[in-house]
């Protein structure tokens, strides 16, 4: 059995190893050759030796990687040989944005091949040399030397936890900052200066533990008392805190990232007003946040339970709002010099009524229920993991096949299970949630038509797509995996025929 469990281990960290590269972008050719060698190099570097058995079904996994890595470098293909714009978009798309758009993606695609297959050599050589137990280990002198002994547990697990996102902070950092000062730079989204970027790297690391560790010490406090039905509780736990922190988010938590200001009184405010009133939606306020001080990517969303229900507009959304559209003052200082006001040749953002068809289609994902149908689904699904995870977490083959031959941690097993046994599954389970997804997109872009707003919504999505750089261009089978909102071709023939109904 513990053999069974060790080949299990291995195996389903093959198959995220897989599935993770696959939703990478592939650079070229020689990656096959690259893997075809990594085989081998793994077994060397296996501190145990691999048996036969490890290496007859870990290859298998290695080759089907190889074939989606081809597949990969079959998409990637669109974006350096598809340079003109096609038939069916000469109306919607100038060569020039075509152009921006092509080379943008073909950057991100680069940047997100080479930070993913770091990020599975980097899983990888963890795993095979034993990383997980060695912090875990670190952890312990560094708990028993501040008088916390093996028997205290929890405390031990809050500086694994500590240890290992502050790894992951590092380790990730440069990729992070290559992303934002080089790509998103060179194609004009980057509003950040050095220092901005790392003093809202400091800030959101010291509010992530702020939440993290006293969360997850409670939640293993209620496993180790629950008792037989701990799950249970665990699940209702986890329910609780998400519901606070979707509650808490927008009022004080977003707020120390960037700054809300109310939606000034005037027509846009009263016709958002109006629509909400029209569909009975409970609207209690509409802020602004000041994006542009990030980046010029534009967004919209809205939260809050019950009667208390709140719509935020990102400025970069707005024509008549967006900082990049206009000339800094003189004088102006402040959080000004943390940013950096790029002159376009072009406005950005949309017209008040094309926002408001962008919000049609927002509150029609709360009209149809989908946020409600949403929430559903992730208990269910959380509850399940729950129940999976009491049913194994007690098996010492399970944590023997990652290196733990002595201990049997909690927050140990909630990784290996959660994050390792659970990937097949998760990996079937974000497929269906995407297909979900573009079927609600769908249903909330007719709900828009039937406020009225197709048209506007038409020329929103050109817009919104040309102020993103997003390439309009998609292959079917890869879209259906990947996109969770349909692609803009698909979109604007739906509402295309709307217009014309």
């Amino acid at each position: 059995m513990r053999l069974v469990l060790h080949e299990l281990g291995l195996l389903v960290y093959a198959v995220n190893v897989h599935s993770v590269i696959q939703e990478t972008w592939c650079m070229w050719r020689p990656t096959k050759k690259i893997f075809s060698v990594s085989s081998s190099m793994l077994v060397k570097l296996c501190p145990h030796g691999w048996s036969q058995v490890e290496t007859n079904f870990f290859l298998p996994v290695l080759h089907i990687t190889e074939w989606a890595l081809a597949y990969c470098y079959l998409w990637r293909r669109v974006y350096r040989t598809t340079t003109h714009v096609p038939r069916e978009l000469g109306q919607i798309m100038d060569s020039e944005t075509f152009e921006k758009s092509r080379l943008y993606q073909l950057d991100k695609s680069t940047f997100s091949f080479w930070s993913g297959l770091y990020s599975e050599v980097e899983g990888t050589m963890i795993l095979l040399c034993g990383g997980i137990p060695f912090l875990w280990n670190l952890s312990g002198q560094i708990s028993g030397r501040a008088g916390f002994g093996p028997e205290y547990e929890i405390v031990q697990s809050l500086v694994f936890l500590l240890l290992a996102t502050l790894f992951s902070a590092v380790t990730g950092l440069p990729w992070s900052l290559y992303n934002t000062f080089v790509i998103e730079e060179k194609h004009g989204f980057n509003q950040q200066t050095l220092g901005f970027f790392f003093k809202d790297a400091i800030k959101k690391f010291i509010v992530t533990q702020c939440i993290l560790l006293p969360v997850t010490s409670l939640l293993l406090y209620i496993i180790k008392i629950g008792g037989d039905y701990f799950f249970i509780y665990a699940w209702l736990f986890t329910l609780v805190v998400s519901l606070v922190l979707v509650t808490i988010y927008a009022d004080y938590i977003a707020p120390l990232f960037d700054k809300f200001i109310p939606l000034p009184e005037g027509e846009l405010k009263q016709q958002i007003e109006t629509m909400a009133k029209s569909i009975d939606f409970p609207l209690t306020k509409v802020y602004v946040v000041e994006g542009s001080k990030r980046s010029s990517h534009s967004n919209a969303y809205f939260y809050g339970f019950f009667k208390n229900k709140r719509i935020v507009l990102f400025d970069t959304l707005l024509e008549d709002y967006s900082a990049l559209n206009k000339e800094p003052a003189e004088g102006e200082d402040g959080e000004n010099e943390e940013t950096k006001s790029k002159t376009k040749n072009k406005k950005q953002g949309c017209k008040n009524e094309e926002v408001l068809a962008v919000l049609g289609h927002e509150l029609g994902h709360w009209k149809l229920g989908h946020t409600v149908k949403n929430i559903i689904i992730s208990q269910m699904n959380s509850f399940l993991c729950f129940f999976l995870f009491a049913v194994l977490i007690g098996r010492k083959e399970l944590f023997a096949a990652f290196g733990f031959y002595d201990t049997q941690p909690t927050l140990i097993g909630l990784m290996i299970i959660f994050q390792f046994i659970f990937s097949p599954y998760n990996e079937v389970l974000s497929f269906c949630l995407t297909v979900l997804s573009r079927r609600f997109e769908f249903q909330a872009d007719a709900f828009a038509k039937e406020l009225g707003k197709a048209k506007d919504l038409y020329s929103a999505l050109i817009k919104l797509n040309k102020d993103n750089l997003g390439f309009p261009v998609s292959d079917w089978i890869f879209s259906m995996w990947h996109y969770s909102h349909p692609p803009l071709l698909e979109r604007l023939q739906a509402l295309k025929d709307a217009k014309q109904e």
